[in-house]
């Protein structure tokens, strides 16, 4: 795990978006941060929000099928942490994900709040990095 003093960051990365929730170590308390597209920006944004957040790791949701197994979607993040890892001089981590997307959503209607897509992909990120902070390390540690 990171130094106490950073902070990490959650991505549920999707086709076209990025949710992205940020905690510091020292809280422990995940919020959702913003969601980012899933472009030729998304890297330089990222690092950007990096350097501001002082993060000291990545939490990377790994969608899974609802009896573990790998589906197309557990290829395609897994093609995407290679290139993140290519990119950030960062640990990586793995967290299953298993329907925090839809636990995002009954949250958000549940509210009465207005909410997008952007909306629950954030609090998807923030629910994958609220199980990591429970459980540190994920699936690969």
């Amino acid at each position: 795990m990171p130094t106490t003093n950073k902070s990490v960051l959650a991505l549920d990365v999707g086709q076209a978006r990025v949710g992205v929730a940020v905690a510091s170590l020292a809280a422990k308390l995940p919020n959702p941060l913003v969601t980012l597209p899933n472009d030729g920006s998304f890297f330089d944004r990222l690092d950007e929000i990096i350097r501001q957040e002082e993060i000291g790791a990545l939490i990377v949701g790994l969608p899974r099928g609802l009896e573990g197994q790998t589906t197309a979607q557990t290829v395609a993040i897994g093609k995407f942490v290679k290139a993140l890892k290519q990119h950030v001089d960062l640990p990586v981590h793995l967290q299953d994900e298993a329907l925090t997307s839809h636990k995002a959503e009954a949250e958000l209607r549940r509210r009465g709040k207005v909410y997008d897509k952007a909306d629950i992909d954030a609090l998807a990120a923030t629910y994958i990095l609220e199980d990591w902070l429970n459980n540190p390390g994920g699936i690969d540690g």
